[in-house]
């Protein structure tokens, strides 16, 4: 009985309260004894995503399509995966919109790469993954290499917090292309989208599409209700980001991203090239963001709070 009962001592404090898992063609994320998530690195993903997200009580808030077919959702956009960063225009190749069955605008399509998973760490308070991927253009040149690391946390307070450092080295001398199809990105159910429940908000105090697309803010909320239940989505961007506070690239229909590369069409300045940006080798650009899914809306949540602890961040 002893023995029974010092294992079982033993097997509790070594539980993991974020535990991550690989196999072939993804990483599990667990949290709370719950899936949260699975950062898809199989070898035929156009670009290594995560699917899906979930809140605290196992809700998803991110599209199924075109992973799944879901009745219902919408089948639009099928560059849209779970949660994702890219860019339509490096050197001319789309990396975007770029999907087996799609032609990519420019030269063509680009594909991103898991090409190591370089640490793996599961913990009682958060768990991270590091890995490095290249940015490879339809002639097979590798333009860029991405290292990112990405930390989940479990937290009290019914929120799902992950953490973003994502650094681009050019390996070729790589231009990003002054456009709106960017860059740090999720597509949200339906549910949470403008056109049902939805409502964004950013830290001007700007809501809804035609007040936050295409402005410049540290964070935007996008919140509604979702089965009965009124929950949100944050993207946090880093002091320490390229370019900050970035533009938003957020839509009614439920797309929620951040482009600093955009500025040509959030200004609506056809001769603007300011978005625009050149690595050359061995130069580095650095982006930091943090996303927080959280229950109730932005009032509720107090996404400014949640900023200015994320950038006081080293």
């Amino acid at each position: 009985m002893k023995l029974h009962c010092l294992l079982l001592l033993a097997a509790t404090f070594s539980w993991s309260q974020v535990k991550l898992t690989q196999a072939p063609d993804r990483i599990r994320v667990e949290i709370d004894g719950k899936h949260f998530t699975d950062y898809i690195i199989a070898a035929d993903a156009p670009k290594p995503y995560l699917h899906p997200l979930r809140t605290t009580a196992g809700k998803q808030i991110t599209r199924s399509f075109p992973m799944d077919l879901v009745e219902g959702e919408k089948r639009d956009h099928p560059h849209h995966r779970g949660l994702w960063f890219s860019h339509g225009d490096v050197n001319g190749w789309d990396f975007w919109a770029n999907e087996k069955n799609q032609k990519g605008v420019g030269k063509g399509r680009g594909e991103i790469k898991v090409v190591k998973v370089k640490d793996l760490k599961s913990g009682k308070k958060s768990g991270s993954v590091s890995t490095l991927q290249d940015w490879i253009d339809g002639s097979g040149k590798r333009l860029l290499s991405e290292a990112r690391t990405m930390t989940f946390y479990s937290e009290p307070g019914g929120n799902r917090t992950m953490d973003f450092d994502i650094t681009l080295t050019a390996i070729e001398e790589s231009v990003f292309g002054d456009t709106k199809e960017g860059a740090f990105a999720m597509r949200l159910v339906r549910a949470l989208e403008e056109e049902s429940t939805g409502t964004m908000i950013n830290s001007e105090g700007g809501e809804k599409e035609k007040n936050v697309w295409g402005k410049r803010s540290p964070w935007v909320d996008y919140s509604g209700t979702l089965d009965g239940e009124k929950v949100g989505v944050v993207i946090l961007d880093h002091p320490t980001s390229f370019r900050h506070p970035t533009y938003w690239h957020s839509r009614a229909y439920g797309l929620f991203a951040s482009n600093v590369f955009g500025i040509h069409d959030f200004t609506r300045d056809k001769n603007s090239t300011l978005g625009a940006a050149t690595l050359k080798p061995g130069e580095t650009m650095r982006f930091r963001f943090r996303v927080v899914i959280h229950p109730g809306d932005s009032k509720a949540f107090d996404p400014a709070a949640a900023w200015k602890k994320f950038a006081a961040l080293k």
